[in-house]
């Protein structure tokens, strides 16, 4: 895979996307959902997993929190691109930063509901 298309590229860039962040027993679950696609990852903080991307690229994920600071480092399979995702939490503010290659992007998200978990 080369890059995102430039189909995608325009899907992603009008996108606003809820975010669902859940807790319980230790599993994670981070369900993403548009007008046009829906992704779910589940995991554990530390334990390495396989996860296809939004884009289709194949990679492998690890999960790590401090503090306010969930960070999902992904690995390129098959020479497949890196990418870090960032999600901090500030007051009713969630927001998140991917960097891939040197290219960083922005997406702020405003907390809705935050139940303990």
């Amino acid at each position: 895979m080369t890059g995102v298309g430039m189909v995608m590229r325009k899907l992603g860039s009008t996108a606003k996307p809820v975010q669902d962040i859940k807790v319980e027993n230790g599993k994670w679950t981070i369900i993403t959902t548009t007008t046009f696609k829906t992704t779910n990852i589940e995991f554990r903080l530390g334990e390495e997993f396989e996860e296809t991307t939004a884009d289709g690229r194949k990679v492998m994920t690890k999960m790590t929190l401090e503090k306010n600071k969930l960070t999902q480092d992904q690995k390129g399979v098959n020479g497949g691109k890196d990418s870090v995702l960032v999600r901090e939490v500030n007051g009713d503010t969630l927001t998140m930063t991917l960097t891939a290659d040197n290219v960083v992007c922005k997406r702020t998200y405003k907390l809705v509901n935050l139940a303990a978990g």
